[in-house]
């Protein structure tokens, strides 16, 4: 991992030369979430190829570049698509951009991301506050030999996401009333969706949703001393008993039509910080 920093230190230096605002928050915008990135007052904007190190986005309904600028008073940098593991990526590459937003200044990241709904309490087009996770996805960012610059060798996992911020998430739902819930997130690797069975056995072992990013971003963000915040679109129901086959264009179609929530939580958030 020690080649790691230099890495890091060099992609970031490609940002700075075109902008040198120092962000105070990273923010990861998943599957048909990429509209709150319209509203950010643009101080610069990079492709990802691009940038060094960074790898490209494949995945349908995402961009691919970066934005940095200004959004409700905060500095921001935000990701318009992100990286996957089915992708073919390892997850030290899908946490290269969580790194060099820590590199720039960041110290809240926010990651968003579309799943599939199996707490039969939750419906289409509800947001989820993610308030713990399990990681299936057979790797972990943080293997190899540990630069002690980036990080603890065994960051401490008891509260990865942020318990401050996530009452603040829930008050901002119920204050604009539309529904949020609190839930546990479950990672797989994908790309296919699960079976019955497996559907079965993610939520037996505790999960209400599930989906294929957003641990590996969470676990290097609190590896390298950032605060989380976690937030998830319920995209399709997975509830093992009514399966209906997968509909990959409804699911981005749902994931566009809830994201207005989404933002008001997103720039709520932002406001608080701003005010801080």
């Amino acid at each position: 991992m020690h080649e790691l920093a230099a890495q890091i230190d060099e992609a970031a230096g490609v940002i700075r030369k075109q902008w040198a605002d120092r962000p105070r928050v990273g923010i990861i915008l998943g599957t048909g979430l990429g509209g709150l990135a319209e509203q950010i007052r643009v101080g610069a904007t990079f492709d990802y190829e691009t940038i060094p190190y960074f790898p490209r986005s494949t995945a349908i309904g995402h961009t691919g570049q970066l934005v940095c600028g200004t959004l409700e008073g905060t500095t921001v940098v935000a990701m318009e698509g992100r990286f996957h593991a089915y992708e073919g990526w390892t997850h030290r590459q899908i946490t290269f951009p969580v790194r060099v937003m820590k590199a720039l200044g960041a110290e809240l990241l926010i990651v968003s991301n579309a799943c599939g709904g199996m707490n039969p309490q939750y419906g289409r087009g509800d947001i989820v506050v993610i308030e713990d996770h399990i990681n299936l996805m057979l790797g972990n960012p943080l293997v190899g030999v540990n630069d002690d610059r980036l990080g603890p060798r065994f960051p401490d996992m008891s509260a990865p996401y942020d318990r401050t911020l996530i009452d603040r998430a829930l008050a901002i739902a119920r204050r604009e009333n539309f529904v949020a819930h609190k839930g546990v997130y479950v990672a797989v690797t994908g790309p296919n969706l699960e079976t019955r069975a497996e559907y079965r056995f993610l939520r037996t072992i505790g999960a209400d949703v599930v989906g294929m990013s957003t641990v590996p971003e969470v676990l290097v963000a609190v590896h390298s001393g950032m605060r989380a915040l976690g937030l998830s679109i319920v995209t399709d129901l997975c509830l093992p008993d009514a399966l209906e086959p997968a509909d990959i264009e409804k699911i981005i179609a749902v994931a566009a039509e809830a994201e207005p929530k989404l933002r008001k939580i997103v720039l709520g958030i932002l406001a608080a910080e701003a005010a801080a």
